[in-house]
């Protein structure tokens, strides 16, 4: 329980750094995920309300952060393949070039070729 309670400190503090960071008011962010009030918020920041996995999908888009963020944990590797994949707007030809392109410079620089 000690630590559950610890990580929504954790992400409360996460989301109002990111929310100051993008000087944005409680009440806009309130807006933006789609809560009725700033209190959500407030109380969400302040770890006293444990935030859905939904809303905190929400807040990571309007802020263009990784959930990974909101949970204290650093982007150790950023994996351009699965991005490749997750990618819509990109058709199958335009994502194999740009694999095609990052394995050539690793082979480039003597780093080994990953899969697609």
């Amino acid at each position: 329980m000690k630590n559950e309670e610890t990580t929504y400190i954790l992400i409360g503090s996460k989301i109002k750094e990111a929310r100051q960071e993008a000087d944005m008011s409680q009440k806009d962010l309130a807006e933006l995920v789609g809560f009725d009030s700033s209190t959500a918020i407030s109380l969400i920041e302040a770890g006293q309300r444990k935030v859905s996995v939904e809303d905190l999908e929400k807040i990571s888009k309007v802020f263009q952060k990784d959930i990974k963020f909101f949970l204290g944990k650093k982007d150790e590797k950023l994996d351009v393949f699965y991005a490749l994949r997750a990618d819509k707007d990109l058709s199958k030809q335009d994502k194999d070039s740009i694999a095609h392109f990052i394995n050539c410079i690793k082979q480039k620089d003597g780093r080994r070729e990953d899969k697609k």
